[in-house]
């Protein structure tokens, strides 16, 4: 401020020197007549009002005035004024001088504003072209804020992430204790300006909620321009986000496809010595007849294990296949009644005495699916209503036929399902807290079961009642008209 006052003192001082000069030259040197001296003096002030602005044209024009009237204006020498008609030339003299003057300045001041608009944009122009260019080996809001710091000038920029609660600073000083500010803002939503340091900090919001905060000092610009600067900024932020969620979801995605190649080639050796064991336990039983009746008995227990075991291992290496996101179907037409039998084979034993009441139409059509992983996903189903049953209520299993599709039912008598968590069972590794402990398993069954039915062009879904149980649904597409078996 100090520094714009002795400007203005100092063009005042050359204006005033300016009016002088032309009074000289006109009175002294040329000896013109007042008409031209007006007209040199008009043309005098025009100039300090083009040149530095209107407080230096007023001065000038108001000394003008005055040593017009005193050197040009008869009587000659005094601060009077003759003829009357002297006074309307005296006042229009002024007049105009005032208004070119104030004409000419407004003009000026038009120009520096558009100049000035011109320098934001391009500002705001290189930040927007640094954040798209920006090195992806660095951090992208370090080199916002360093840019910020370049670009407009600034002593200091500190840049908050509230998202990830990072500082980053950029600027040839350093903010001290601006982190305590930055948060405040970021909590309050509101800006904050000091006058003696200079230093504002502003809130960047995206969709009217804050995330995050920029602090610089001596950034000079005006609220428009500020609100794009930070938008800029929100943008940066929000990029950051998607940059670490995309990464994020690539790094998962690896994860999947390195899991399942894993289980795959696991698959593959744990099939040899299955297969050798098998091949050994069916040749034994086959001349089992001179065994003693306990021995025959564990070899039927080592057949019988063997080929549970190897389905386990198939199974586990087309789960992970589900989860990576790479299933393959094999599809060919199967006879619901028919999978469901494989279904309840292979638990056997396992059930322990425990009912199962199965109800399957006899007007079903046939479904065209990959057997193996429709067999997989209820297996999945009727193994969690196994496990969530108490062992004297009854597991109902039924099949019926709907517009155009199969339905599968498959009813527990046990806990329920809360309606809080009926959507969430089907997330992965989801468990519910109550049954977390005493009931075991991954959370991956009702998942993956979802997955195989999604992935037939079908649907899961679960309707359940607290204290009376839950009922699976598995809808499958069926040809629009029945066939015959």
């Amino acid at each position: 401020m100090r520094r714009n006052v002795k400007t203005v003192l100092l063009r005042g001082t050359l204006s005033l020197a300016i009016v002088c000069g032309i009074t000289a030259a006109c009175s002294k040197v040329f000896s013109v007549n007042a008409t031209t001296a007006g007209f040199s003096y008009l043309i005098g002030v025009l100039w300090i009002a083009t040149v530095w602005g209107m407080i230096e044209a007023v001065l000038a024009s108001v000394l003008a005035t005055v040593c017009f009237n005193y050197f040009f204006l008869p009587p000659i020498g005094r601060f009077t004024i003759a003829d009357p008609q002297n006074w309307v030339a005296l006042l229009a003299f002024l007049a105009t001088a005032l208004v070119a003057s104030h004409l000419s300045d407004r003009a000026k001041k038009q120009a520096l504003d558009a100049r000035q608009r011109q320098r934001e944009t391009e500002q705001l122009y290189a930040l927007s072209r640094a954040i798209l260019l920006s090195d992806a080996s660095r951090p992208l809001c370090l080199q916002v804020a360093q840019s910020i710091a370049q670009i407009f000038e600034c002593d200091a920029v500190a840049l908050y992430d509230a998202a990830g609660g990072e500082l980053y600073r950029g600027g040839p000083e350093d903010l001290t204790d601006i982190e305590t500010k930055l948060k405040q803002v970021v909590l309050q939503g509101t800006s904050l300006y000091e006058s003696e340091s200079g230093l504002r900090v502003a809130p960047v919001t995206l969709g009217g909620q804050p995330i995050g905060s920029l602090a610089a000092r001596r950034m000079e610009l005006p609220d428009g321009a500020l609100q794009a600067l930070l938008n800029l900024v929100a943008i940066a932020l929000e990029r950051v986000r998607a940059q670490e969620a995309a990464t994020r979801a690539e790094v998962a995605r690896q994860s999947e496809e390195f899991k399942s190649t894993l289980l795959d080639a696991i698959a593959h050796e744990f099939k040899t010595p299955l297969t050798s064991i098998k091949a050994a336990s069916t040749s034994i039983l086959a001349d089992g007849q001179t065994l003693p009746a306990p021995l025959r008995e564990l070899m039927a227990i080592i057949d019988e294990e063997t080929d549970r075991l190897s389905l386990l291992v198939t199974e586990a290496a087309r789960m992970a296949e589900i989860e990576a996101g790479s299933v393959r179907l094999e599809k060919r037409p199967a006879q619901v009644q028919a999978l469901l039998d494989r279904v309840l084979e292979y638990f056997g034993r396992r059930l322990e005495g425990r009912s199962l009441a199965v109800r399957v139409s006899d007007k079903l059509p046939r479904i065209t699916v990959d057997c193996e992983l429709i067999i997989l996903a209820l297996r999945q189903l009727i193994d969690n209503g196994l496990k969530y049953s108490s062992p004297a209520a009854a597991l109902e299993i039924a099949a019926e036929a709907g517009d155009r599709q199969v339905v599968i039912l498959i009813r527990d008598k046990g806990p329920g399902i809360p309606k809080k968590d009926i959507e969430r069972v089907f997330e992965k590794f989801y468990r519910r807290d109550s049954v977390r402990q005493r009931v075991p398993g991954s959370g991956l069954g009702l998942y993956i079961a979802r997955e195989i039915a999604r992935a037939h062009g079908g649907a899961l879904t679960v309707e359940s009642t607290p204290g009376e149980g839950a009922e699976f649904r598995m809808t499958l597409p069926a040809p629009e008209e029945p066939t015959e078996p």
